[in-house]
Protein backbone atom coordinates (compact mmCIF):
# COMPACT_ATOMS: atom_id res chain seq x y z
CA UNK A 1 0.00 0.00 0.00
CA UNK A 2 1.24 3.49 -0.82
CA UNK A 3 1.58 5.56 2.34
CA UNK A 4 -1.03 8.13 1.44
CA UNK A 5 -3.38 5.98 -0.65
CA UNK A 6 -7.08 6.31 0.22
CA UNK A 7 -10.14 4.23 -0.60
CA UNK A 8 -12.96 6.58 -1.69
CA UNK A 9 -16.50 5.19 -1.49
CA UNK A 10 -19.26 7.02 -3.34
CA UNK A 11 -22.98 6.64 -2.82
CA UNK A 12 -24.91 7.52 -5.99
CA UNK A 13 -28.33 9.16 -5.47
CA UNK A 14 -28.18 12.48 -3.62
CA UNK A 15 -24.40 12.15 -3.33
CA UNK A 16 -22.32 11.58 -6.49
CA UNK A 17 -25.32 12.36 -8.71
CA UNK A 18 -27.02 15.72 -9.06
CA UNK A 19 -30.82 15.85 -8.81
CA UNK A 20 -30.86 15.26 -12.58
CA UNK A 21 -29.02 11.95 -12.00
CA UNK A 22 -25.77 13.03 -13.67
CA UNK A 23 -22.21 13.44 -12.39
CA UNK A 24 -21.24 17.13 -12.48
CA UNK A 25 -18.23 18.09 -14.59
CA UNK A 26 -16.24 19.37 -11.62
CA UNK A 27 -16.85 16.28 -9.47
CA UNK A 28 -16.01 13.98 -12.37
CA UNK A 29 -12.76 15.85 -13.02
CA UNK A 30 -11.72 15.69 -9.36
CA UNK A 31 -12.57 11.96 -9.05
CA UNK A 32 -10.42 11.32 -12.14
CA UNK A 33 -7.59 13.35 -10.56
CA UNK A 34 -7.90 11.30 -7.37
CA UNK A 35 -7.56 8.09 -9.40
CA UNK A 36 -4.52 9.48 -11.24
CA UNK A 37 -2.96 10.32 -7.88
CA UNK A 38 -3.22 6.62 -6.93
CA UNK A 39 -6.38 6.62 -4.82
CA UNK A 40 -8.95 3.83 -5.20
CA UNK A 41 -12.54 4.80 -6.07
CA UNK A 42 -15.54 2.51 -5.54
CA UNK A 43 -19.32 2.86 -5.84
CA UNK A 44 -21.42 1.79 -2.83
CA UNK A 45 -25.14 2.06 -3.54
CA UNK A 46 -28.57 0.68 -2.77
CA UNK A 47 -29.13 0.43 -6.51
CA UNK A 48 -28.81 -2.85 -8.39
CA UNK A 49 -25.85 -3.49 -10.69
CA UNK A 50 -27.79 -2.62 -13.84
CA UNK A 51 -28.69 0.84 -12.49
CA UNK A 52 -25.10 1.65 -11.46
CA UNK A 53 -22.90 0.25 -14.21
CA UNK A 54 -23.22 3.30 -16.52
CA UNK A 55 -21.76 5.56 -13.80
CA UNK A 56 -19.04 2.96 -13.11
CA UNK A 57 -18.09 3.10 -16.81
CA UNK A 58 -18.31 6.89 -16.94
CA UNK A 59 -15.73 7.15 -14.14
CA UNK A 60 -13.64 4.45 -15.89
CA UNK A 61 -13.54 2.35 -12.74
CA UNK A 62 -11.89 -1.04 -12.53
CA UNK A 63 -12.72 -1.77 -8.88
CA UNK A 64 -15.29 -3.90 -7.01
CA UNK A 65 -18.78 -2.44 -6.45
CA UNK A 66 -21.29 -2.61 -3.59
CA UNK A 67 -24.91 -2.97 -4.75
CA UNK A 68 -28.23 -3.51 -2.96
CA UNK A 69 -26.76 -1.93 0.22
CA UNK A 70 -24.29 -4.78 0.63
CA UNK A 71 -26.45 -7.72 -0.49
CA UNK A 72 -24.22 -7.92 -3.59
CA UNK A 73 -20.48 -7.21 -3.43
CA UNK A 74 -18.84 -8.01 -6.75
CA UNK A 75 -16.34 -6.91 -9.39
CA UNK A 76 -18.00 -5.98 -12.70
CA UNK A 77 -14.77 -6.58 -14.66
CA UNK A 78 -13.33 -9.58 -12.82
CA UNK A 79 -15.53 -12.67 -12.60
CA UNK A 80 -12.83 -14.44 -10.55
CA UNK A 81 -13.10 -11.85 -7.76
CA UNK A 82 -14.57 -13.34 -4.59
CA UNK A 83 -18.11 -11.99 -4.98
CA UNK A 84 -20.67 -12.17 -2.17
CA UNK A 85 -24.40 -12.48 -2.86
CA UNK A 86 -26.61 -12.71 0.24
CA UNK A 87 -30.29 -12.90 -0.72
CA UNK A 88 -33.37 -12.98 1.53
CA UNK A 89 -34.95 -16.37 2.26
CA UNK A 90 -37.91 -16.76 -0.09
CA UNK A 91 -40.20 -17.75 2.77
CA UNK A 92 -39.51 -14.46 4.55
CA UNK A 93 -40.00 -12.54 1.29
CA UNK A 94 -43.41 -14.17 0.72
CA UNK A 95 -44.54 -13.36 4.29
CA UNK A 96 -43.56 -9.71 3.74
CA UNK A 97 -45.38 -9.66 0.39
CA UNK A 98 -48.53 -10.89 2.16
CA UNK A 99 -48.20 -8.12 4.78
CA UNK A 100 -47.91 -5.62 1.91
CA UNK A 101 -51.12 -6.97 0.35
CA UNK A 102 -52.86 -6.58 3.73
CA UNK A 103 -51.70 -2.95 3.94
CA UNK A 104 -52.69 -2.31 0.31
CA UNK A 105 -49.33 -0.88 -0.73
CA UNK A 106 -49.06 0.74 -4.17
CA UNK A 107 -46.59 -1.82 -5.47
CA UNK A 108 -43.81 -4.28 -4.67
CA UNK A 109 -40.73 -5.17 -6.67
CA UNK A 110 -38.42 -8.12 -6.08
CA UNK A 111 -34.94 -8.44 -7.57
CA UNK A 112 -33.26 -11.81 -8.03
CA UNK A 113 -29.82 -10.71 -9.16
CA UNK A 114 -30.64 -8.79 -12.33
CA UNK A 115 -34.06 -10.44 -12.82
CA UNK A 116 -36.89 -8.12 -11.86
CA UNK A 117 -40.37 -9.06 -10.65
CA UNK A 118 -43.07 -6.39 -10.31
CA UNK A 119 -46.38 -7.07 -8.60
CA UNK A 120 -48.35 -4.61 -10.73
CA UNK A 121 -47.49 -2.90 -13.98
CA UNK A 122 -46.37 0.69 -13.35
CA UNK A 123 -44.42 2.53 -16.01
CA UNK A 124 -43.18 5.33 -13.77
CA UNK A 125 -41.91 2.89 -11.16
CA UNK A 126 -40.17 0.82 -13.83
CA UNK A 127 -38.35 3.96 -14.94
CA UNK A 128 -37.29 4.76 -11.38
CA UNK A 129 -36.02 1.20 -10.93
CA UNK A 130 -34.12 1.30 -14.24
CA UNK A 131 -35.78 -1.55 -16.05
CA UNK A 132 -35.54 -1.54 -19.84
CA UNK A 133 -35.44 -3.83 -22.85
CA UNK A 134 -32.13 -5.29 -21.70
CA UNK A 135 -33.61 -6.06 -18.28
CA UNK A 136 -37.12 -7.35 -18.89
CA UNK A 137 -39.59 -7.41 -16.01
CA UNK A 138 -41.92 -10.23 -15.00
CA UNK A 139 -45.18 -8.50 -14.07
CA UNK A 140 -47.80 -10.20 -11.92
CA UNK A 141 -48.51 -11.47 -8.40
CA UNK A 142 -45.25 -11.87 -6.50
CA UNK A 143 -46.89 -14.52 -4.35
CA UNK A 144 -47.14 -16.69 -7.46
CA UNK A 145 -44.13 -15.55 -9.51
CA UNK A 146 -41.35 -15.32 -6.93
CA UNK A 147 -39.72 -18.75 -6.80
CA UNK A 148 -36.12 -17.94 -5.82
CA UNK A 149 -34.54 -16.10 -2.89
CA UNK A 150 -34.63 -12.37 -3.80
CA UNK A 151 -31.59 -10.11 -3.40
CA UNK A 152 -33.92 -7.34 -2.24
CA UNK A 153 -37.55 -6.27 -2.01
CA UNK A 154 -38.63 -2.71 -2.84
CA UNK A 155 -41.98 -1.64 -1.46
CA UNK A 156 -43.82 1.47 -2.62
CA UNK A 157 -46.34 2.09 0.18
CA UNK A 158 -49.07 4.66 0.41
CA UNK A 159 -47.47 7.56 2.24
CA UNK A 160 -49.83 7.36 5.22
CA UNK A 161 -48.91 3.69 5.72
CA UNK A 162 -45.12 4.08 5.83
CA UNK A 163 -44.81 4.11 9.62
CA UNK A 164 -47.29 1.27 10.07
CA UNK A 165 -45.43 -0.83 7.53
CA UNK A 166 -42.02 -0.18 9.10
CA UNK A 167 -43.37 -0.98 12.58
CA UNK A 168 -44.86 -4.22 11.24
CA UNK A 169 -41.51 -5.15 9.66
CA UNK A 170 -39.79 -4.51 13.01
CA UNK A 171 -42.37 -6.53 14.96
CA UNK A 172 -42.53 -9.54 12.66
CA UNK A 173 -39.26 -9.77 10.75
CA UNK A 174 -36.57 -7.81 12.66
CA UNK A 175 -34.47 -10.93 13.26
CA UNK A 176 -34.04 -11.69 9.54
CA UNK A 177 -34.20 -8.39 7.60
CA UNK A 178 -32.90 -4.82 7.41
CA UNK A 179 -35.22 -2.14 6.02
CA UNK A 180 -34.38 1.37 4.88
CA UNK A 181 -36.37 4.24 3.40
CA UNK A 182 -35.44 6.13 0.24
CA UNK A 183 -35.66 9.90 0.33
CA UNK A 184 -38.49 11.98 -1.11
CA UNK A 185 -40.33 11.93 -3.41
CA UNK A 186 -40.42 8.14 -3.57
CA UNK A 187 -40.54 6.96 0.05
CA UNK A 188 -39.69 3.46 -1.13
CA UNK A 189 -38.92 0.90 1.59
CA UNK A 190 -35.98 -1.30 0.68
CA UNK A 191 -35.50 -4.69 2.34
CA UNK A 192 -32.37 -6.84 2.42
CA UNK A 193 -31.12 -9.71 4.55
CA UNK A 194 -30.25 -9.05 8.22
CA UNK A 195 -26.73 -7.82 8.92
CA UNK A 196 -26.16 -6.34 5.49
CA UNK A 197 -25.19 -2.73 4.86
CA UNK A 198 -22.69 -0.77 2.80
CA UNK A 199 -20.04 -0.97 5.54
CA UNK A 200 -19.92 -4.77 5.12
CA UNK A 201 -19.01 -4.27 1.46
CA UNK A 202 -16.56 -1.49 2.18
CA UNK A 203 -14.73 -3.56 4.79
CA UNK A 204 -14.29 -6.44 2.33
CA UNK A 205 -12.98 -4.11 -0.39
CA UNK A 206 -10.64 -2.30 2.04
CA UNK A 207 -9.18 -5.65 3.12
CA UNK A 208 -8.72 -6.65 -0.51
CA UNK A 209 -6.72 -3.48 -1.27
CA UNK A 210 -5.01 -3.47 2.16
CA UNK A 211 -6.28 0.01 3.02
CA UNK A 212 -6.52 0.85 6.75
CA UNK A 213 -9.82 2.14 8.12
CA UNK A 214 -8.26 5.56 8.77
CA UNK A 215 -7.68 5.93 5.00
CA UNK A 216 -11.27 5.22 3.94
CA UNK A 217 -13.26 8.26 2.78
CA UNK A 218 -17.00 7.59 2.38
CA UNK A 219 -19.70 9.96 1.10
CA UNK A 220 -23.45 9.57 1.67
CA UNK A 221 -26.74 11.35 2.28
CA UNK A 222 -29.39 8.89 3.50
CA UNK A 223 -30.13 6.38 6.26
CA UNK A 224 -28.71 3.53 4.18
CA UNK A 225 -25.32 5.30 4.46
CA UNK A 226 -25.17 5.42 8.27
CA UNK A 227 -23.02 2.32 8.83
CA UNK A 228 -20.67 3.18 5.98
CA UNK A 229 -20.13 6.76 7.22
CA UNK A 230 -19.56 5.49 10.77
CA UNK A 231 -17.14 2.76 9.58
CA UNK A 232 -15.01 5.04 7.38
CA UNK A 233 -12.10 6.83 9.01
CA UNK A 234 -13.28 9.91 7.09
CA UNK A 235 -17.09 9.83 6.98
CA UNK A 236 -18.54 12.67 4.92
CA UNK A 237 -22.23 13.61 4.89
CA UNK A 238 -23.55 15.67 2.01
CA UNK A 239 -24.99 19.10 2.76
CA UNK A 240 -28.36 17.79 1.53
CA UNK A 241 -28.12 14.68 3.75
CA UNK A 242 -30.36 13.73 6.66
CA UNK A 243 -29.54 15.27 10.06
CA UNK A 244 -28.78 11.92 11.70
CA UNK A 245 -26.02 11.31 9.15
CA UNK A 246 -24.55 14.80 9.55
CA UNK A 247 -24.29 14.27 13.32
CA UNK A 248 -22.49 10.97 12.80
CA UNK A 249 -20.11 12.17 10.08
CA UNK A 250 -16.61 13.58 10.60
CA UNK A 251 -17.28 16.23 7.93
CA UNK A 252 -20.21 17.79 6.10
CA UNK A 253 -19.56 18.63 2.44
CA UNK A 254 -21.48 20.94 0.14
CA UNK A 255 -24.66 19.53 -1.42
CA UNK A 256 -24.86 17.15 -4.38
CA UNK A 257 -25.96 20.14 -6.47
CA UNK A 258 -22.88 22.15 -5.45
CA UNK A 259 -20.08 19.65 -6.28
CA UNK A 260 -19.90 18.44 -2.67
CA UNK A 261 -17.67 15.44 -3.45
CA UNK A 262 -15.44 17.37 -5.85
CA UNK A 263 -14.89 20.25 -3.46
CA UNK A 264 -14.16 18.01 -0.47
CA UNK A 265 -11.73 15.67 -2.25
CA UNK A 266 -9.87 18.53 -3.89
CA UNK A 267 -9.20 20.11 -0.52
CA UNK A 268 -8.73 16.98 1.61
CA UNK A 269 -6.38 15.20 -0.81
CA UNK A 270 -4.69 18.43 -2.01
CA UNK A 271 -5.48 17.43 -5.57
CA UNK A 272 -5.11 20.86 -7.13
CA UNK A 273 -1.56 21.07 -5.75
CA UNK A 274 -0.71 17.51 -6.75
CA UNK A 275 -1.95 17.81 -10.30
CA UNK A 276 0.05 21.00 -10.96
CA UNK A 277 3.25 19.66 -9.44
CA UNK A 278 3.20 16.43 -11.47
CA UNK A 279 3.00 18.17 -14.86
Amino acid sequence: MKMNQHLIALDLDGTLLTDNKVISEKTKKVVMQAKQAGHIVVIATGRPHRASIDYYKELELDTPMVNFNGALIHHPLDKKWDAVHSPLPNRTAKAIVQSCYDLEVNNIMAEVGDDVYLDRYDEELMKIFHTDQANPVTVGSLKNNLQNDPTSLLIHPQEEHIQELRSHLDDKHASVIEHRKWGAPWHVIEIVRKGLNKAVGLEKIARYFDIPQSHIIAFGDEDNDLEMIEYAGVGVAMGNGIEELKKLANHVAETNEADGIGGFLEEYLHLGVQSTSTK
